[in-house]
């Protein structure tokens, strides 16, 4: 029977962003899903598609036609992939996403499948293998490459075939070459002459990922047990939200393997959610020790042939657990009994880009799909997730003690005022310089954690006071010695080291700050004979170089790790006793209302890698607001006190969880066109929500601002934005409907994006 079927065109624009009917050839077998290539436009130029259904002839819908009998359909050209690339679920999955996040659908699809699979520049790897032509000639083929003297003419191809004969079996070039180098023109011409066979076969690229420490099957506790028996439960009736708040070392990853390793004994699959996947190696590792060949991994950092072999593993059934960041919640499976999300306070899990999807929310959504509960693990829950714990809306799960009852580390906060005062001008305080000696002797290791990179953060002219900025953004550019320049750390221009003030022409500069390069050479000076690593986006080039780094403070091969927040969460060295948090201070001064959230969150998370074995930790936070919240309960590893200190602060304020922003983000490279673009969108808009929600519902609207953005220029372009804050009340929806529908009838090219809640308020 004939066939149509409906194809949305892969090109990112709103006036293509609709299904197209196209004719199915006979004897092609397309199915929703399938990755097709079709003709568009009236050039009929080649384009790849999506299909989203497929019909009997007679079922197509056609909604440009008012007579469908005249409707000459074009037909596919042909099918790019033999299988579907696109689940069911998936295509369900983008609707939602469409309408949730004011995005296209096919910027939805395309999240679903690996960026290289599309334009095919990615291919199945066809690992190229040899074999002998005819054994029973070996003999007299070997004997031909022998000269009258009885030595090999071509010494190369003798032993290649020789090294066939005694294996007796098919071998991979590659094995081939291992043991015979530089013969690749040697296989080639056995080839040539008859005596070696070619053939292939496909492999699978995996990545290179190793735990750090062995995989040990460990005995649960009683708190550990408790939490996989109610995941259990959760995954038998097939709903629900659970929240596991456990302290740093509690054994939250060995609460997740147990219930994966439940959910894969009911027959269904898993999907486990961390923030940044080549900041976490070990547990990625641990979990390949624990899962074999079972699990998949995916994230950003792997070569474009690994990633596309991970998914389609994944896709053909060859992997039951997909372990990766933030796009592995778009994992193609088809019978999801788990979704795990790791550290689900972390802001990595929301989108920069379009579509700025919430990784969370995504999870949510395919977890109700497949009937699948959810499960949140955290030592610090962001403060809505621990609301809706208490409220009920979410199970709260709790691991209250380390395992093997071992203690927190004792956290020591250090006045740095008072150093200053004391006549101590260096980056180490006194007590820290200390217990890092101390830590040496012992022959133990120390963590130093910085939030900033480079050398310097902004330089200075002291004179006039001129701040060297970036031309291009309205931020401050950071020195980094190692380079000798200045860097951007918004757009990444770079500036050579300035020897006189740019603004007054004076020779007084001077450079502010600490960064991780910093820190680091005072280590050097302190202690020159141990060796330090330092771990930033500086250091971390290529997508092994983090592994191989940590691999080696694992090993002992060093005794100082410096870095940002990527060594803040997820490892576990036993060997570490001290932590040192340089700064405590840099994450306070950010213009935004979770800045406290997030300081309390980030020391708790960096003062959990102390202590983890046997050997009691210690932690020192250093800092010139000692008394702060934030501060006081780390130290104390209070997450509750400060919660309920945290929520009352923010329900004065009315801020979420008691409300919700909504950014409206504007860009252009005329600032006087922006001001009174948004300025009139801005008037415009908000006589759109006074009409939708009436004279009661207009007090819902706590704050309602048009100005430019915190950082004003990015990337040489000018940025206004519209901000507005809303109170939680049934009409809250109403509100964002009209926001995200205003939006969408008023495009232009001034218009960047809208946030609801967005992680970043610059």
């Amino acid at each position: 029977m004939e066939q149509t079927c409906e194809v949305i065109i892969d090109i990112a624009h709103a006036n293509v962003d609709r299904l197209y009917s196209y004719l199915v050839p006979e004897g092609m077998n397309v199915f929703a899903g399938s990755h097709v290539l079709v003709p568009f436009g009236n050039g009929n130029r080649q384009r790849e598609g999506f299909v989203i259904r497929v019909h009997d002839a007679q079922e197509t819908p056609d909604a440009n036609e008012t007579d469908a009998s005249i409707v000459v359909l074009k037909p596919l050209l042909r099918v790019i992939e033999p299988y579907p690339i696109l689940t069911p679920e998936q295509i369900d999955l983008a609707y939602w996403m469409q309408k949730s996040y004011f995005c296209l659908l096919v910027d939805a699809l395309r999240l679903m499948i690996p960026a290289q699979l599309r334009g095919s520049k990615v291919k199945e790897k066809i690992e190229r293998t040899v074999q002998l032509s005819d054994p029973e000639a070996v003999e007299a083929q070997l004997a031909s490459l022998l000269d009258k003297s009885g030595k090999p003419r071509a010494p190369k191809q003798y032993e290649v075939l020789e090294t066939l004969k005694t294996c007796g079996l098919e071998m991979a070039v590659s094995d081939v070459l291992a043991y015979v180098p530089d013969a690749q023109s040697a296989i080639s011409a056995l080839v040539k002459r008859g005596y070696l066979v070619e053939g292939g076969h496909v492999t699978f690229r995996r990545p290179n990922i190793s735990a750090l420490t062995a995989d040990k099957q460990v005995t649960l506790n009683d708190s550990q047990k408790s939490a996989v028996d109610a995941i259990a439960k959760a995954m038998e009736a097939k709903s629900g939200t659970l929240l596991l708040h456990g302290v740093t070392g509690s054994g939250k990853t060995e609460v997740y393997m147990h219930a994966i390793e439940r959910c894969l004994a009911a027959g269904r699959q898993a999907i486990m959610l961390v923030p940044e996947i080549s900041l976490t190696p070990q547990t990625v590792g641990l979990f390949q020790e624990r899962f074999s060949d079972g699990i998949a991994v995916l994230h950003s950092r792997l070569s474009a042939g690994e990633r596309f072999d991970e998914w389609r593993r994944i896709r053909l059934g060859k992997a039951r657990v997909a372990v990766g960041a933030r796009s592995a919640v778009f994992a193609p499976m088809q019978n999801v009994g788990l979704i795990i999300v790791d550290e689900e306070h972390e802001g990595s899990y929301q989108s920069e880009t379009v579509p700025r999807y919430g990784a969370l929310e995504v999870a949510s959504y395919r977890a109700k799909q497949f009937g699948a509960p959810m499960l949140l693990g955290s030592a610090t829950p962001s403060l809505l997730s621990y609301y809706r714990a208490l409220s009920g809306r979410y199970q709260l799960l709790e691991l209250p003690s380390r395992v093997q009852n071992r203690p927190l580390p004792v956290v020591e906060v250090i006045d740095m005022r008072q150093e200053f005062q004391a006549g101590n001008n260096g980056i180490f305080s006194g007590k820290l310089a200390q217990y890092l000696s101390e830590c040496l002797e012992k022959g133990q290791q120390a963590m130093l954690f910085i939030n900033r990179r480079g050398y310097s953060t902004f330089v200075s002219c002291r004179n006039c006071g001129h701040v060297v900025l970036c031309d291009d953004c309205d931020i401050s550019m950071t020195y980094h010695k190692g380079e000798n320049r200045l860097r951007c750390h918004f757009c990444g221009s770079v500036k050579p080291q300035p020897t006189v003030c740019p603004a007054c022409g004076k020779p007084f500069i001077k450079y502010f700050g600490v960064g991780t390069e910093q820190v680091e050479e005072a280590l050097h000076e302190l202690f020159p004979k141990a060796v330090t690593l330092r771990m930033d986006t500086d250091t971390i080039r290529t997508k092994d170089t983090m592994q191989q780094m940590l691999g080696a403070f694992a090993r002992g091969e060093a005794q100082f790790l410096v870095g940002t927040q990527m060594i803040a969460k997820g490892h576990d060295f036993p060997n570490v006793t001290l932590v040192g948090v340089v700064a405590a201070d840099a994450t306070l001064l950010i213009p935004d209302y979770r800045s406290t959230e997030r300081t309390f969150q980030l020391l708790t998370q960096v003062a959990g890698r102390a202590g983890r074995d046997e050997n009691p930790g210690k932690v020192v936070i250093q800092t010139y607001t000692p008394a702060h919240p934030a501060i006081r309960y780390a130290r104390e590893h209070d997450y509750k006190s400060f919660y309920f200190y945290e929520l009352e602060q923010r329900k004065k304020a009315i801020f979420p969880p008691f409300s919700l922003f909504v950014r409206i983000l504007f860009s252009s490279d005329d600032e006087s066109s922006l001001y009174t673009g948004v300025s009139a969108y801005a008037e415009q808009l908000k006589l759109a929500l006074d009409e939708r929600l009436g004279s009661e519902g207009a007090k819902d609207i706590l704050l309602y601002s048009a100005s430019p953005a915190p950082i004003k220029r990015k990337h040489r372009a000018y940025r206004y934005q519209i901000l507005i804050k809303l109170l939680r009340t049934a009409r809250l929806s109403s509100a964002i409907q009209t926001i995200y529908t205003f939006a969408a009838d008023h495009r232009s090219e001034l218009f960047a994006m809208v946030e609801v809640n967005p992680q970043d308020m610059l």
